[in-house]
């Protein structure tokens, strides 16, 4: 059974940091790119950004260009997400995801499995 389970979120001020991490059993870790999306009260799934399965290419968002950065460990088989210089409207569940395809995609949709997700909440 695969099971992705996402941690270190809460509440932060603005300007502050937060690192997400996301452990994976079940599958072969190093098999899959990983992703991170979010969704906001009221609002769609949008993506964040992913990392390929060697973790040397990653594709960002433009939301979170210049302020997250993506990492993986496939030897813990986690994925991690830095969140520096949040803003109010980074405000969300974030989930991270599974997958299984070459390249890396945008759509939520095309991701084999998904985390419950973790709350991150940023205070203005």
């Amino acid at each position: 059974q695969v099971q992705l389970v996402e941690s270190g979120g809460g509440l932060v001020q603005a300007g502050g940091s937060l690192r997400l991490s996301c452990i994976a059993s079940g599958l072969t870790f190093g098999s899959y790119n990983m992703g991170w999306f979010r969704q906001a009260p009221g609002k769609e799934r949008e993506f964040v950004v992913a990392i390929d399965r060697s973790g040397g290419g990653t594709y960002h968002a433009d939301s979170a260009k210049g302020r997250f950065t993506i990492s993986r460990d496939n030897a813990k088989s986690t994925v991690y997400l830095q969140m520096n210089s949040l803003k109010p409207e980074d405000t969300a569940v974030y989930y991270c995801a599974a997958d299984r395809a070459l390249g890396l995609r945008t759509r939520g949709y095309v991701y084999d499995y998904w985390g419950q997700g973790t709350q991150v909440t940023v205070s203005s």
